[in-house]
């Protein structure tokens, strides 16, 4: 039952990024060649959410005041944030800001969830990689698109 607890969280945050998504604003953006297609997101993080829940669930079954149970919350909340600050906000700089956090925040959970399970903490070695990946694409975009963040109506 704990298991359901921690995919409906990682499901909240995800809405995230069901509400806030890519639009005509972001379309016209200059992004770099390494940008994925569109269609790759939602895939990939799909993956990455059943990792991050059972990642979670490890942690807390094996040791429930572990500190890796405060990175593992603080994730959700800053991931769930970047939408919101890239697409409903259109401030690139305060997303990237916010995807750089992330990956310090998914590290520390590497870091701590390691002496409890090492399978766990593993579970988010791909998520670590991933938000570098983000945070470095968010960096691009917001340098080729300094004058973007209006947030003006399409």
């Amino acid at each position: 039952m704990a298991f359901f607890v921690f995919a409906a969280l990682v499901f909240a945050t995800s809405l995230s990024g069901a509400f806030f998504k890519p639009d005509s604003w972001y379309d016209r953006l200059d992004k770099p060649g390494w940008n994925p297609p569109n269609w790759v997101f939602p895939v990939v993080w799909s993956v990455l959410y059943v990792m991050i829940a059972f990642a979670g669930w490890l942690v807390w079954r094996l040791d429930p005041s572990s500190i890796a149970l405060i990175f593992w919350g603080a994730q959700l909340v800053i991931n769930a944030a970047w939408s919101w600050l890239f697409f409903g906000l259109r401030r690139i700089d305060l997303a990237f800001v916010d995807g750089t956090l992330l990956w310090i925040v998914v590290a520390l959970f590497v870091v701590t969830a390691w002496p409890v399970t090492i399978l766990g903490a593993l579970l988010f070695v791909p998520y670590l990689v991933w938000a570098l990946m983000a945070a470095l694409l968010t960096w691009q975009v917001w340098q080729r698109n300094p004058h973007a963040g209006a947030p003006a109506a399409d």
